[in-house]
C-alpha cells in the first residue's frame, strides 16, 4: 500500500512551459481526476509520470510512490525500471497499446518472463479473471475482441507487473456508454482490492462525478481549481470549471434541433444491407434513409455495426447484400462511381488521419487539388471551420485535439460534399470542445446545406445534433424514428438499456474515501 506524492511537476516544450509546477497527493486506494479542455496539459502530465513525453518535451520535478522516489527528468534507461513494476499507464485506445499480431495472453505475459511457463500461464488466467474475462481470451488476437474486451486485456497487461500507481488516460473514450461505466467500475474495484493509487484523465464529467475522490481542473497548463470531486463539480468556484460543466451534454436534457421545412426526400437510401467478415455477420438486413439536409444519428454498443454501416455507405467497405442509393443512383458494392467527392468521412481521431509530416496548408492544398479546386482557397477552408489563415503554417502535432478535428472537417469539405459522415468524430474531445465542434457541424449544415450521418456511442451528444436516430444491435436495426421520441420514450428494451446506461454515471452515489484520506495537496 503506497501513497503517491507528486512534487513540482513541470513540463517544458519548444514554446516554453507547457505545464506549470503542480503538486498532488493520491492516497492508496483513492482516485484523483484531471479534467480540462484539449491542450490544457492533462496528457502531458500523465505521460511525464511514466517517462513517455513526446520528443521535444521534458519534465522536471519528482514523484514518490511509497518509499520509491523518482526524478521526473530521469533518463529513458532509468524509467524502464519504473514503468510496469511501480507505475503503469493505461491508454485511451487499446489498439495503440496491444500488438495486433500477438495473442492477448502472450502480451499479458510479456512482463512475466521470469515466471516459469506453467505458473506464467496460470498467472495470465488469474489476471484475465480479475478483469472479468475467461481464460480462452488468452488465445485470441485483439481484433477478435470487442472494444470493451480489448480494454480489459489492456488493464490486465497494465496490472501484470503489480504496479502501485495506475495512470489511466481517457481509458473509456472509444467505448459506448455501458462499456464506459463497466470499465471504470472495474478499475475502481481492482483499485480497492489492490489498494492502488489511480490518476484518471477524462473529459466525461458524468463518469468523473461518481467514481473519483478528488479532481484537479487544468487550463493552459495551469491548475485553476482542485478539491473533493463532489464539491468542485457541485459548486465550482472558478468560471472555467463552471464553463466545463455547462458544456457537458449530460448536465441537462438538450433540446432537439427544430425542424425548418427542409426537404424530406432521402439523399441516401439503404435497403437490406448485409455484411459479414468470415463467419461473423456484422450487418444483417439494415434499412435506413437519410433525408437531404437532415442529421441522422446512429447509436449502439461497440460491435453493433455502426462504423461498418458508415464504411459501406461511403464505399470504403464492400457490402455483401442489399443496396445503397445516393441521390437516386444505386451504387454497386465497393464502387462509388461519381460519389467520392459527394461523400466524405470525418473519423474519430484526427491525429491518425492527418499526415504529421505535412503542414496544415499542404494537407488542405492536396485535398483541393484532388477536388479540382484552386490551392489558393486554403484560407477560405480554414475560415469555414473557424480558424485563421496562420494555421496553414502549423503541423498537426502543434494543434489541440479540437483544432485538429476542425482541420479534418476542412479537408472533408474541400470536394464540396453533399453528405458528411461523422464516425465518432467528437468522442475523443473534452466536453467544451465537443460543444464547439457540434455547433460548427450545425452551422455547416445550415450554411452549406450539408446532410449528416452522425455515429456516436454518446446518446446525449446525438440528442444535441440529430433529427432522427437509428439504434443498432448486433448488426440489426432495433428501433428508429424521431430522435427526441426514441431517446425519451424508447419502445424497445435494448434502447431503454442504452438510455439507462447513458445516464447511469449521473445517478451513481459519490465515492466515499477511506477515513483519514482527505488527500489535501
Amino acid at each position: 500500500m503506497s501513497d503517491v506524492h507528486i512534487e513540482e511537476l513541470t513540463v517544458l516544450g519548444q514554446r516554453g512551459t507547457m505545464v506549470a509546477p503542480l503538486d498532488a497527493h493520491i492516497p492508496a486506494g483513492s482516485t484523483l481526476a484531471i479534467i480540462g479542455e484539449s491542450g490544457s496539459g492533462k496528457t502531458l502530465t500523465a505521460k511525464s509520470l511514466v517517462g513517455l513525453l513526446p520528443r521535444g518535451f521534458h519534465a522536471r520535478g519528482s514523484m514518490r510512490i511509497g518509499e520509491t522516489r523518482v526524478d521526473l527528468s530521469s533518463t529513458a534507461r532509468a524509467w524502464r525500471s519504473v514503468r510496469g513494476a511501480t507505475a503503469s499507464l493505461l491508454l485511451q485506445d487499446p489498439f495503440t497499446s496491444l500488438s495486433p499480431v500477438h495473442r492477448c495472453g502472450d502480451q499479458i505475459a510479456w512482463t512475466l518472463r521470469e515466471t516459469p511457463g506453467r505458473r506464467r500461464r496460470a498467472a495470465v488466467a488469474d489476471l484475465l479473471g480479475e478483469v472479468k474475462l475467461g481464460p480462452h481470451v488468452a488465445a485470441a488476437y485483439p481484433h477478435q475482441l470487442s472494444g470493451g474486451m480489448r480494454q480489459r486485456v489492456a488493464i490486465a497487461a497494465a496490472l501484470a507487473a503489480n504496479p502501485r500507481f495506475l495512470i489511466a488516460d481517457e481509458p473509456t473514450t472509444a467505448l459506448d456508454a455501458s462499456n464506459q461505466a463497466d470499465i471504470l467500475d472495474l478499475i475502481r474495484s481492482i483499485q480497492m482490492s489492490r489498494r492502488l493509487s489511480v490518476l484518471l484523465i477524462s473529459h466525461d464529467l458524468g463518469l468523473i462525478r461518481g467514481r473519483t475522490d478528488e479532481v484537479l481542473v487544468m487550463r493552459d497548463g495551469d491548475v485553476v481549481e482542485r478539491g473533493r470531486t463532489r464539491t468542485i463539480l457541485g459548486a465550482p468556484q472558478h468560471p472555467y470549471t463552471q464553463a466545463l460543466i455547462d458544456a457537458d451534454p449530460n448536465s441537462g436534457i438538450p433540446t432537439q434541433r427544430p425542424q425548418d421545412g427542409r426537404s424530406v426526400e432521402p439523399l441516401v437510401r439503404v435497403t437490406g444491407l448485409g455484411k459479414a467478415f468470415g463467419e461473423r455477420a456484422v450487418l444483417d438486413g439494415v434499412t435506413i434513409s437519410i433525408p437531404a439536409g437532415g442529421v441522422v444519428g446512429v447509436v449502439g454498443e461497440s460491435g453493433s455495426g455502426k462504423s461498418t454501416l458508415a464504411r459501406c455507405i461511403a464505399g470504403l467497405e464492400r457490402h455483401d447484400t442489399g443496396t445503397v442509393e445516393f441521390d437516386g443512383e444505386a451504387l454497386a458494392p465497393g464502387r462509388r462511381s461519381r460519389v467520392p467527392r459527394q461523400m466524405q468521412i470525418v473519423f474519430q481521431d484526427p491525429y491518425s488521419s492527418l499526415n504529421p509530416m505535412m503542414s496544415v496548408g499542404a494537407i488542405l492544398r492536396e485535398a483541393l487539388r484532388v477536388a479540382g479546386r484552386s490551392p489558393t482557397e486554403v484560407p477560405q477552408l480554414l475560415s469555414t471551420v473557424g480558424l485563421g489563415p496562420d494555421y496553414a503554417r502549423r503541423r498537426p502535432a502543434e494543434l489541440s485535439g479540437g483544432q485538429r478535428q476542425r482541420i479534418a472537417i476542412a479537408r472533408a469539405l474541400a470536394p464540396r460534399p453533399q453528405l458528411l459522415i461523422c464516425d465518432e468524430s467528437v468522442s475523443a474531445l473534452d466536453v467544451s470542445v465537443q460543444s464547439q465542434i457540434l455547433d460548427l457541424l450545425g452551422r455547416l449544415r445550415d450554411d452549406l446545406g450539408l446532410t449528416l450521418l452522425f455515429i456516436s456511442h454518446d446518446l446525449a451528444v446525438v440528442r444535441m445534433i440529430a433529427d432522427e436516430v437509428v439504434v443498432l444491435r448486433g448488426g440489426r436495426v432495433v428501433e428508429q424514428g424521431r430522435c427526441a421520441e426514441v431517446l425519451t420514450h424508447p419502445k424497445e428494451d435494448y434502447t431503454r438499456l442504452l438510455v439507462a446506461a447513458s445516464s447511469r454515471e449521473n445517478t451513481r452515489p459519490a465515492v466515499v474515501a477511506d477515513a483519514g484520506h482527505e488527500g489535501g495537496h
